[in-house]
C-alpha cells in the first residue's frame, strides 16, 4: 500500500528519543529551548516559543496580537479549520476571502473590499508549502494598519525571494503534526522579530505563568514536551533534504501525468516546498470514484479540502449565503497525490499508472 503520507523517523530519532527518557526530564525542558533555538536559526527570525500543536499556535499568535470580542480577521476558506477557529477562540469573526486558482491561496485583489473598522488582522495561509503573495498583502495590512499573522502549518522552510515564510508578518505560526514535513508527532511554534510577543506567548502556553506559580494572565497549557523537541531536532536536520525529495517526486509525477486531458497538474512554483501534491479533477469525473479504484489497487489519496470553511456548520450561521465561488469549485475538484520522501521511483510509477487506469474507470 502506498499511502498519501507516512512520517520518516529512523535510528536517529531512536537514540534521541532514549536520551531523553534515560534523562529523566522528558516535560517541557533543555530540548525544547534548544529546539526554539535552532528553528530560529533556521527561519532567520529571532525568537520563538514551541507548543503543543500548530492549533495552539495559531490560537496564542491571535491573542499575544491583541485580536478579541469584536474583531474581525481576514482569512481564506480553504484551509485547514484551525485556522479560522483560531480567531474565534479569541471572540473575534473570520471574514473570508476567496482564493487564487493556480496557487489555492488567499486573493490580495480582493482583500480591501471586506475591511472594515473592525478589522484587525490578515490570517495568511501558505497551503500545501506554496509562499502566498506575501509582498501585496503586506502592502494591503501596513497601508490601512493591519497586523499579518502567518500559518505555515504546511510551508516548513518554503521561501519568497530567498526569505523564508513564517518571518515576512507579525508572527509566525507552523505545525508539527505527523503528517507535516517534519514532525515531533504533535507539536507548533509561533516565531516573531518580536519579543515582548513572544514573552506573552510563553506566558499564556504556561496557565499566565512567567514565574513558577505566579500567574499575571489566564492562559493555557500549550507546553512542547521535551520527548517531541528531541524528535524535532532531527527533523530539522533533514528538513531540507525532506522538501528536495518532495519537490523531486512531485516534479517526476508532472512529467509522467503530462498530456492527460482531464486533469490539471500543480505548478511549483519557485521557493515551494510541497507539501500536498494535489491535481485538479475535471468537471466530468466522479471524484470519489476515482479515489475507490486507486484505493483497491494500493494507491492512498487525499482530498485537502472537501469542504470550504465558511460552508461548515459551525460557520453557516454567521454567513448566511456568502459564496466563494473559487474555494467552492475546487473542493469538489483537488485530490492529492501521494510524493512523501520514502517514495521510490517504482512507487512513483505506480502512483501515475494508477491514476490513468482510475481515470480511465
Amino acid at each position: 500500500m502506498i499511502n498519501i503520507s507516512e512520517p520518516c523517523f529512523d535510528e536517529l530519532e531512536e537514540k534521541a528519543i532514549l536520551e531523553v527518557l534515560r534523562s529523566g526530564h522528558v516535560a517541557s525542558g533543555p530540548k525544547v529551548k534548544e529546539f526554539e533555538e535552532e528553528f530560529v536559526l533556521y527561519l532567520g527570525v529571532k525568537f520563538s516559543s514551541a507548543l503543543s500543536s500548530g492549533t495552539a499556535a495559531l490560537h496564542l499568535a491571535c491573542l499575544a496580537l491583541g485580536v478579541g470580542e469584536g474583531d474581525e480577521v481576514i482569512t481564506t476558506p480553504f484551509s485547514f479549520i484551525a485556522s479560522s477557529n483560531a480567531a474565534v477562540y479569541c471572540g473575534a469573526k473570520p471574514v473570508f476571502v476567496d482564493i487564487e486558482e493556480k496557487s489555492f491561496n488567499l486573493d490580495p485583489d480582493l482583500i480591501e473590499g471586506v475591511i472594515t473598522p473592525r478589522t484587525k488582522a490578515i490570517l495568511v495561509v501558505h497551503l500545501y508549502g506554496r509562499p502566498a503573495d506575501m509582498k501585496k498583502i503586506l502592502g494591503i495590512a501596513k497601508k490601512h494598519d493591519l497586523k499579518v499573522i502567518e500559518d505555515a502549518c504546511q510551508a516548513h522552510g518554503a521561501s519568497i525571494d530567498g526569505k523564508k515564510v513564517g518571518g515576512w508578518g507579525d508572527v509566525g505560526s507552523f505545525s508539527f503534526y505527523a503528517t507535516k514535513n517534519m514532525t515531533t508527532v504533535e507539536g507548533g511554534m509561533v516565531v516573531s522579530d518580536d519579543k515582548e510577543l513572544i514573552e506573552k506567548i510563553n506566558s499564556l502556553r504556561n496557565h499566565g505563568s512567567r514565574v513558577r506559580y505566579v500567574h499575571e494572565d489566564l492562559g493555557f497549557n500549550f507546553r512542547l514536551a521535551d520527548l517531541n523537541a528531541a524528535i524535532g531536532l532531527v527533523q530539522l536536520k533533514k528538513l531540507d533534504d525532506f522538501n528536495k525529495k518532495r519537490r523531486q517526486n512531485a516534479t517526476y509525477l508532472n512529467k509522467q501525468l503530462r498530456g492527460l486531458e482531464n486533469i490539471f497538474l500543480p505548478t511549483l512554483s519557485e521557493g515551494m516546498v510541497v507539501h500536498q501534491y494535489s491535481v485538479i479533477l475535471d468537471e466530468t469525473l466522479d471524484r470519489e470514484k476515482v479515489r475507490e479504484s486507486m484505493l483497491e489497487a494500493g494507491v492512498g489519496t487525499g482530498v485537502f479540502y472537501p469542504i470550504p470553511i465558511h460552508k461548515q456548520k459551525r460557520y453557516l450561521e454567521s454567513n448566511p449565503g456568502l459564496s466563494l465561488k473559487v474555494s467552492e469549485r475546487m473542493s469538489k475538484k483537488v485530490l492529492s497525490l501521494p510524493i512523501h520522501p520514502k517514495l521510490s521511483t517504482k512507487d512513483l510509477d505506480q502512483v501515475a499508472s494508477v491514476l490513468k487506469r482510475s481515470l480511465g474507470s
